[in-house]
């Protein structure tokens, strides 16, 4: 690290006890602050979203504190008081650098508020990293707070192209980069398929599909089910099975006829609950593939754990996904309709899964928090010249 600058940042955004891929993100970037010798805090929410935004059981964590990480559990996501109040502290507190997760308009007034109070030092700099400008499902205002939001910002760094060009789209004229999701490689180590299984109950013979996360229109699973549905009609696929983990955030009846015919009952596995931490590494190597079979995406969080428990994918060919997933490398990208994903798992099983294992081996290199953190501290000076 650089002994002259900088030396102390604040990450901005989800954390214990909050769960969730972003929660798991902040904390493993701020562990890579750390590690770098940065003083590093988090600031996070004591309240983060009315219920209307979550449909999930939970927003919250049964995970122990961590122990290594400063959190601070501050940002009151509606209270206006309150955001001139956190302002203030970071004001002057003065860190380095702040850096703010940017995912749902609904977030714009209150972090909006709060880096205008911060800019008063004339010394912070703001970088965000950007998950989406503009949102997959769309609601009265997101023009309108994105652009509250962006005014105090320094830089920005997208993880995916389609979210740079976003910011174009926006009329958002910051300097801004590139980078590839880092892998997410907390979650434990690579376990053996047979063990993995054995801890989910699958049998060993079976040729496992999984899809992982959030349940949302836009991921696709009604798309999966009705390519599972084709595939288990050639008798040729009896072996064939989808494990479905993840938990519900939209509302399970546009599913139930699909998980519930009678064609497909005996090849599902249905374990839609959310998905813990120390569970997760179980899942990923259980599986033969993973399928993201998207209607619509910036990046995806599941690529990086793809890559980090080295399971080959299969992804539809919308937004940054096929960047993430080079076709025949480490899967295969398909279009988003069944007969397609359908095809594509055929395809998929006809190659064999250990032939994308150097592919991924090679490719999962790439994806380096010490990367993510670097061009943060090289924006940042930019900044300040």
């Amino acid at each position: 690290m650089n002994e002259d600058y900088p030396r102390h940042v604040v990450i901005i955004g989800p954390a214990h006890p909050l769960r969730g891929g972003l929660a798991s993100y902040d904390e493993r970037l701020a562990r890579e602050f750390i590690h770098q010798g940065f003083k590093t805090t988090i600031y996070t929410f004591s309240y983060q979203y009315p219920g209307f935004l979550f449909p999930g059981t939970t927003q919250f964590s049964t995970e122990p504190v961590p122990e290594d990480i400063n959190i601070r559990i501050r940002i009151n996501s509606v209270n206006p008081l309150n955001w001139i109040l956190v302002g203030n502290e970071l004001k002057k507190i003065r860190p380095d650098i702040i850096v703010v997760r940017y995912w749902l308009p609904f977030m714009g007034p209150c972090f909006g508020t709060i880096l205008r109070r911060v800019k008063k030092n004339h010394f912070t700099k703001i970088i965000c990293i950007a998950d989406n400008i503009i949102p997959h499902e769309k609601r009265p205002g997101d023009v309108m707070f994105t652009k509250y939001f962006v005014r105090p910002v320094d830089g920005f760094i997208t993880m995916s192209k389609e979210v740079l060009d976003q910011l174009t789209t926006m009329n958002i004229r910051k300097p801004a980069k590139y980078v590839l999701h880092p892998l997410y490689d907390n979650f434990g180590e690579k376990i053996s398929k047979e063990e993995a299984r054995k801890t989910l109950q699958i049998d060993n013979q079976s040729r496992l599909l999984l899809f992982f996360g959030f349940i949302r229109k836009y991921k696709g699973l009604d798309l999966l089910l009705k390519a599972m549905k084709i595939l288990v009609r050639n008798n040729a696929n009896n072996d064939l099975k989808l494990l479905i983990a993840g938990e519900f955030y939209e509302d399970p009846k546009h599913y139930e006829e699909l998980l519930n015919d009678s064609v497909l009952e005996k090849h599902l596995i249905v374990h839609t609950q959310f998905i813990s931490d120390p569970q997760v590494k179980f899942y990923l190597c259980a599986a033969d593939c993973i399928v993201q079979p998207y209607r619509d995406a910036t990046q995806s969080g599941v690529t990086p754990l793809a890559y980090h428990f080295e399971i080959p994918m299969i992804v539809t060919n919308v937004g940054g996904l096929p960047s993430m997933v080079p076709d025949k490398k480490v899967g295969l990208v398909t279009q988003p309709d069944p007969q397609h994903i359908a095809d594509a798992i055929t395809e998929y099983f006809r190659i064999g899964k250990e032939n994308f294992l150097m592919g991924l081996r090679e490719e999962k290199k790439k994806y380096s928090w010490k990367e993510m953190v670097n061009v943060i501290v090289n924006l940042a000076k930019e900044e300040t010249t």
